[in-house]
This record gives structure tokens, sequence and C-alpha cells, in this order.
């Protein structure tokens, strides 16, 4: 009875709420204090009461002296500090395969792991400072403990890309995902949501207010990109590393990016914080690109523009991936960046567009184009006032909007679509009834996607959603929402009748995927110029 009590509150745990983790904490309480009231301070005791607690005594049995919790702070702090070691010997792992990429495919996925396991360190890292200092909340270090999962699962998906899961094997098969799976359950028990200041996301500066609107920008850039010669550079990556390398403390980096088409891949690493793009209009400024999985690369290493450093802001850009319907996942843009903002910007592509990786994302009037999975990953993210356009895909091909990548059930992630508008692309338009179209399909176990007052054009297909390819995958732990949608596509009568689907029809559950709360921050005050909503 005690294991289907805490599997009914780990679905319930599919609904947003602080509160939910502490409610599992104390169901596990009671029966472990049951079983073993003699000696709550025990290793034991403590790891009993994560979702793996036989790799949590494994690790933490090997060193009884150093690991004796007093409290549940000091027991979040190491789990999350066995996560970090194992991932430093995950890394040496990476290390020792180098050796053996004797292929192009073996070369490209092991670059990709090695990448997300550098990230993962920086993720853990954070938490385990924030931790320690009480600097942050814990809503925060539940954002950062999400991304180091996420980066482990996009290893192990690269590496299905290529075929090469073999290989990276070593690099992912030390339990890490488990022991970081333990630090969330721990940390969810003590999450509370984040505060803002005046309105505003308080990791946005009354600098970065008036940039967002600023019409003369050339005077306050760092680096000017031109493709005619007329600025700094005519490349923007050489802007980006040039202007970072030689910023003063934590300023952030603004690079305008004059009308052209750029044709280059281009990288912000996790050392790059706060940079900004500035386009002429996503009409205007192009960066393009043309990798897929076909071409040899992974989903992950595919994207045109991949960025990691915290804080991204871009302006007025179209993010553009021209690898075609025929080469499968080609991303445009890749996303990892915590505290990010995409105003007025395009993402064109057709399978896996937009790779929403992980961490806190706002997308705002943006245009996303695509045709199977193509807003997808494992981010906290709102779209808001979007339009999403679904293109032709190929004969005998389904589009499917959005492919979320929820892997735990303690992940505070999750895609909001939020008054938007969905409808067919100018291709589709004419053949739309020979094509099917679902809002989702569940990427991962704990797969979960909302729409928010948006429009849902007549090419959604009545039942809405659909499984992952013709299984029983998911269906009951994914959470899928609709809320007070309307247009040709909206009715849910026909919707499909999975344990995890939801007609949302009370304010308070559909808040908690709003920008408030999923992203934990609050909006725009409508005299900047950007007016988004915090709420519904």
């Amino acid at each position: 009875m005690e294991a289907k009590k805490e599997f009914v509150l780990l679905v319930l745990c599919l609904i947003l709420s602080p509160l939910c983790s502490k409610s599992l904490q104390n169901s596990t309480d009671d029966g472990d204090q049951q079983q073993q009231q003699n000696n709550p301070g025990d290793i034991n005791w403590w790891c009993n009461q994560t979702p793996h607690p036989d790799q949590c005594i494994y690790y933490m049995g090997q060193d009884p002296d150093r690991y004796k919790p007093n409290s549940r702070d000091e027991f979040r702090m190491m789990t999350a500090e066995v996560a970090l070691e194992q991932v430093y010997a995950a890394q040496q792992n990476a290390r020792d395969l180098k050796h053996e990429c004797h292929s192009k495919r073996k070369k490209v996925a092991w670059k990709d792991c090695t990448k997300l396991l550098s990230n993962t360190i920086l993720q853990l890292k954070r938490s385990i400072e924030s931790f320690r200092a009480n600097q942050t909340s814990d809503f925060d270090g539940q954002t950062w403990l999400s991304a180091a999962a996420t980066n482990l699962e996009v290893c192990r998906t690269g590496s299905l890309d290529l075929n090469v899961t073999e290989f990276i094997s070593p690099i992912v098969s030390n339990n890490v995902s488990q022991l970081i799976s333990n630090s969330l359950a721990v940390n969810g028990a003590l999450m509370e949501e984040q505060g803002y200041t005046d309105g505003f996301p308080n990791w946005v500066t009354t600098r970065e207010r008036v940039l967002l609107q600023s019409a003369k920008l050339s005077r306050k850039a760092n680096a000017v990109v031109a493709l005619d010669g007329s600025g700094h550079f005519r490349s923007i990556q050489a802007a980006i590393n040039f202007a970072t390398s030689r910023r003063v403390g934590n300023q952030r980096v603004l690079i305008y990016v004059k009308k052209g088409v750029y044709r280059e891949n281009i990288a912000i690493t996790a050392a790059m914080n706060k940079v900004m793009l500035i386009g002429d209009g996503l009409r205007y400024t192009i960066i393009t690109g043309g990798r897929s999985v076909a071409g040899g690369y992974t989903t992950y290493s595919s994207a045109t523009l991949g960025v990691d450093g915290i804080g991204f802001m871009a302006r007025g850009i179209t993010f553009r991936n021209t690898a075609g319907p025929q080469n499968g996942q080609a991303v445009a843009l890749r996303s990892a960046s915590d505290l990010s903002v995409f105003y007025a910007c395009g993402f064109e592509g057709y399978q896996d567009t937009l790779f929403v990786h992980a961490q806190r994302q706002f997308y705002k009037s943006c245009y996303i184009y695509g045709t199977i999975d193509f807003i997808f990953g494992n981010a906290a993210v709102v779209f808001q006032n979007c339009i999403i356009y679904v293109r032709r895909p190929l004969h005998g091909q389904i589009n499917v909007i959005t492919a979320q990548g929820r892997a735990d059930p303690f992940q505070n992630t999750g895609i909001s679509v939020h008054n938007s508008r969905v409808m067919a692309a100018p291709d589709l338009a004419p053949v739309v009834t020979s094509f099917r179209t679902y809002l989702g399909r569940p990427w991962m176990q704990y797969s979960r996607t909302v729409f928010l007052k948006t429009y849902l054009g007549s090419l959604i297909n009545p039942t809405g959603w659909l499984p992952w390819e013709k299984s029983n995958f998911a269906l009951d732990t994914l959470y899928y929402g609709e809320y007070s949608n309307f247009g040709p596509g909206a009715s849910t009568n026909s919707r499909v009748k999975w344990r995890g689907y939801h007609t949302i029809t009370s304010a308070n559950e559909a808040s908690h995927f709003t920008v408030a709360n999923l992203i934990a921050g609050r909006a725009w005050l409508p005299s900047t110029g950007v007016p988004f909503t915090a709420g519904l």
C-alpha cells in the first residue's frame, strides 16, 4: 500500500507545486519512521527516503564518518556532492575514451557528451554553492539540478542519433542520473518560489530593459557585425569571441548584427554569460546553417546557434536551419541559457527546429516554423504571443508541434504556450487535410506541456495529442493540459482519454504554467514597451 501511495503522489507531482514534493517527502517519512524509528540519524534512514535508495546507500555508506546529516538541508548538500563526484568519474571515463574515437560518428557523440558533462559539473557546483551560502532560492537549485539531469539524457539520445550507444555507455552508466534524481527529490521538499522586484524578473537590470527597446543600438553595442564591412566584424562568432574576452566585470555584452544572411554555426559557451544579440528585424537579420543528423551530426550539435551562457537575450533575428525535411533532425536554435529572453525572433526549420534544452526561457512575439517535434527539450519555457506555423512535411509524415523531455517527476520543467496562435504555414494550408497535426507527444516519461488561451487552427487533429511511436509509453505519467483555448481546432470533446491528459477548467491549476510560476519571474511593466503577462 505504501508503494502505491508513493506512485499516486508522484503522478500528482506532474502538477507543478512546491507543496507536492513536501507531501511525497512526508509520506515517505511516515513509512521510514515506522521501519527505522530507532536510528533516524543513520545514512540508511536518510537514503531510504529518496527515489533511488540503493545508489544513495552504496556511495554514502562507503564513508559513514563523512555522511552524517543532521538535517534535510545537510542531506541535500550531500546528495549533490555525491552526484558531483560521480560526474567527475564520468568525465574521466570520457577522457579515457578519446583515443577510441576512430569514426566521425564517435567523435561527434564524444564531443557532445564531454561538453554536456562539463556543463553538468557547472550546474552541480552552482547548486552546491547556493545551498552552502543560502544565497538563492530552492527553486533556483531545482532548475540547475534539472538541467544537470537533462544534460545526461541529451548525451544518451545523441549516441542513439548516431548509433554509438555502446561506445558512449561508459560515460553514462555510473548511476549519475539516479544520484541527481535523489538530489532533485530532496531539494523538492524544500523548494519555494523565487522572489521578484517591482514587477520585473530580478535578473534583468534597468539598462537591459532599455536596451530591449532602444532604436540607437549601434551607439551602445560592444561590437557591430556587417557583411558589407561597415561594422567591426563580418562574422557574428568573431564579434562574440572578441567582446566577451574584453568585457569588464560582469557587464552585458551587446552585439549589433546588421541586416544580411549570415551563414555560420555559432556557439555561445557556458563561459559567455550575458550576451545580447540585436538584429535589424527577423525578416532582415538571418543566421542560417544546414547541419543535420542525416549529415552526421547529433541533434544537439546540429544547431545553427547553440547557447549555454546565462542570461542570453536576442531581439529581431531569425535563426534558421536549411537542412530540409528529408534530412531528419536539424536544429535552428539550441538554448540551455538560464534566464534567457527571445523577443521578436524567428525560428525556421522542419524536424526539431527549436531545442529548448534546459533551464528558464521566455519567448515573446516570436515565429516558430516546423514539422515534427519542432519545439522540444526540457527547459522551463513560456511562449507568449507567438505564432507557431506548422509546415508541410514529407509524404506520409505526421506533424507534431511539441516533444517535451521531462525525465524525472521532480524536475520543475515544462513547455507552456500562452496567448499564442497555432496555424498552418503557407505551404501546408492548401493541403492541410492531407496531413495530420498534433499538439505534442511524450519524448520522456514525465513529459509536460500546456496550451493556455491559445488559438488552435483547424489543422489540429481532434484527438489533440499523439502517443510515442504507437506505444503506451508515459500516457499515465505525462501531464498534458489545455485551458481556455479557442479556434476551430480547440474543441476538447474528442481529445485523448489518457490519465495524464487534462482539460483544465481551474484558473488556479492553469496558473502553475504562467510566467510568474513556471519560470519564477514576473512580467515586464507595460511602460518598458515589452508588455507580457505574469499570470493568465
